[in-house]
C-alpha cells in the first residue's frame, strides 16, 4: 500500500470514529441494536488508526486528535449513566455545609423537602435514592468542585465534571506516553487507549472517575521507575483515595522486591490514606460508607461472570439466591488468589509490574457480582504497558452489557454475557496460554 492510500485510510478511519462517537453520544442505552452498530463502528475506527499506523507515532498529531474525539462528545448529556446526577447530589450536600454520607437522597427529602437548586432537579434522576454514598472523600472532594461551579445548573454541572475528566485524560496520556517510551515500547500502543470508544464513552461522556484512577496508578508506576519511593506511595494513596480497589494491590508492593521494606513508599502511602480518609472518621461515617458497600456487594447484581456460574450452583443445592455467602467466599478467593499472585511475582522487573498488576485487577473482576463497563478501564490503560490483550478485548465486549437496559425492567440475557465474555476468554488464552503477539 503506497504512503498516500496509507494516509486516505488513516483519516477514513479517524473520520469513522469520531462520527460514530457523535452519533453515539446521543443514543440512549435503551436503544442497544443502534448503540451496538455505532459503537462497533467507531471501534473498527480505532483499529483502522491502529493497524495502519507504524511504531512510531507523531506526539502532538496524537493527543489532539484524541482532545478533538473527547471534545466531540462534551456538550452532549450521559445517557448511559446517572452516576453524574449522584455526583453533583453529593456535592450540592457539602456545598450546603451537610455531610454527604449521614442521609441517603430519600432521607434529605423526606426530612429537608425537595429544597431548590441542583437537588430539586436531580432526586428524580438518582438510580440509588435509597443507598448512603459509596465514594471516598477524595471523589466527594471533585463533586463539591463541580457543584460549586455549577451555580444551580445540572448541565453547567456536567461539563465542570466533564472539564475535569478530561483533564485527567490528557495526564494519562502524557504518562502513557513517557512509560511506553521508558519501557521501549511501540508508541502507537497508546491509540489502543486514547482512541477507544468504551475509554472516551464511559470517561468523559458518561463522567466515570475511573481515568483519574488511572493517572494515579500510572504516576505511582512512573514514580517508581525513577526511584521516587515516597511519591509513588502518595500516588497509590491518591489512587485509592478516588476509587477503593486499587487497594487490591497492596500485596503487590508488600510482596515486591523494590519496595517491601520500604519506609519512604509505605509511610506515605499510609499518610496519604489517613489524610484522604481523615473526613470518615471525623464525621462519624464510617458505618453508613461501609453500609452501602456491603449492600452493593450484597445484593446487585450486573454483568458477572464466574459469580453467574457459581449462583446458578447455589440455586441447584440450596434452593435461593446465595449472594451473601458468594460475595464472601469471592473476596476470600480473591484476596488469597492475590496475595499469590503477588508472591509468585515478588522478583518482578519493573517492566513486568503492569502486568502482575492486570493479573490482580482479571481475578478481582471474575468473582464479582457487579461488573460495569468502566470499571475495566484502569485495567486497560495498564495493559497497554503489559502489552496483553485481554482488556482490549473486553473494551469492546463490555457494550453487549448495555443491552440488559433496552429491557424494562433491566434484564440480562445469557447469549448476549456469553459474547462478551467468549471475548475475555479468548484474551485469556492469547495473554497467558499461548506465546505469540498480535496485531504488531
Amino acid at each position: 500500500m503506497n504512503d498516500s492510500v496509507k494516509k486516505g485510510f488513516k483519516v477514513a478511519s479517524v473520520v469513522l470514529l469520531a462520527g460514530a462517537l457523535v452519533q453515539l453520544a446521543q443514543v440512549p442505552r435503551e436503544n442497544f441494536g443502534l448503540t451496538f452498530l455505532l459503537f462497533t463502528l467507531a471501534f473498527g475506527g480505532l483499529l483502522g488508526s491502529y493497524l495502519l499506523s507504524g511504531k512510531q507515532v507523531d506526539f502532538k498529531r496524537l493527543l489532539l486528535l484524541g482532545i478533538v474525539l473527547r471534545g466531540s462528545i462534551f456538550f452532549f448529556g450521559p445517557n448511559w449513566s446517572e452516576d453524574g446526577a449522584r455526583f453533583l447530589w453529593d456535592g450540592e450536600l457539602l456545598l450546603q455545609g451537610q455531610n454527604p454520607y449521614l442521609l441517603t437522597p430519600m432521607q434529605v427529602l423526606e426530612q429537608q423537602g425537595e429544597g431548590s437548586g441542583l437537588h430539586a432537579q436531580l432526586f428524580q434522576v438518582l438510580n440509588s435514592p435509597n443507598y448512603y454514598s459509596v465514594y471516598p472523600p477524595l471523589n466527594q472532594a471533585l463533586f463539591w468542585f463541580g457543584a460549586l461551579a455549577a451555580k444551580g445548573s445540572v448541565e453547567q454541572g456536567y461539563l465542570i465534571l466533564r472539564s475535569l475528566l478530561l483533564l485527567g485524560e490528557i495526564g494519562v496520556f502524557y504518562l502513557l506516553w513517557g512509560l511506553v517510551v521508558r519501557f521501549q515500547l511501540p508508541q502507537k500502543q497508546i491509540i489502543l487507549y486514547w482512541y477507544n470508544p468504551l475509554v472516551i464513552m464511559e470517561v468523559v461522556g458518561n463522567l466515570h472517575f475511573e481515568g483519574f484512577v488511572l493517572l494515579f496508578l500510572l504516576t505511582t508506576l512512573l514514580s517508581l521507575s525513577r526511584q521516587r519511593l515516597g511519591w509513588s506511595g502518595a500516588f497509590w494513596g491518591l489512587a485509592a483515595g478516588i476509587k477503593l480497589l486499587p487497594f487490591l494491590l497492596a500485596p503487590a508492593f508488600f510482596f515486591w522486591k523494590g519496595i517491601r521494606f520500604s519506609t519512604r513508599f509505605w509511610g506515605m502511602a499510609v499518610g496519604v490514606l489517613v489524610l484522604v480518609f481523615l473526613p470518615l472518621v471525623y464525621w462519624d461515617s464510617w458505618g453508613n460508607f461501609f453500609q452501602s458497600l456491603q449492600l452493593y456487594q450484597g445484593k446487585f447484581e450486573f454483568n458477572a461472570s464466574l459469580y453467574y456460574l457459581f449462583r446458578a450452583l447455589g440455586y441447584e443445592l440450596a434452593g435461593f439466591n446465595t449472594i451473601w455467602y458468594l460475595t464472601k467466599v469471592g473476596m476470600v478467593i480473591t484476596l488469597l488468589g492475590a496475595i499469590l499472585l503477588s508472591w509468585k511475582h515478588s522478583n518482578a522487573s519493573l517492566f513486568e509490574i503492569p502486568g502482575v498488576w492486570v493479573q490482580l485487577y482479571l481475578l478481582f473482576f471474575l468473582f464479582q457480582p457487579v461488573v460495569h463497563p468502566w470499571y475495566i478501564l484502569p485495567g486497560l490503560g495498564l495493559s497497554i504497558l503489559s502489552r496483553q490483550w485481554t482488556f482490549f478485548l473486553w473494551s469492546f465486549g463490555a457494550i453487549f452489557s448495555y443491552q440488559a437496559y433496552s429491557q424494562n425492567p433491566v434484564q440480562e440475557q445469557p447469549l448476549f454475557l456469553g459474547f462478551e465474555y467468549g471475548l475475555v476468554l479468548l484474551g485469556l488464552y492469547l495473554d497467558y496460554f499461548r506465546k505469540k503477539e498480535l496485531l504488531t
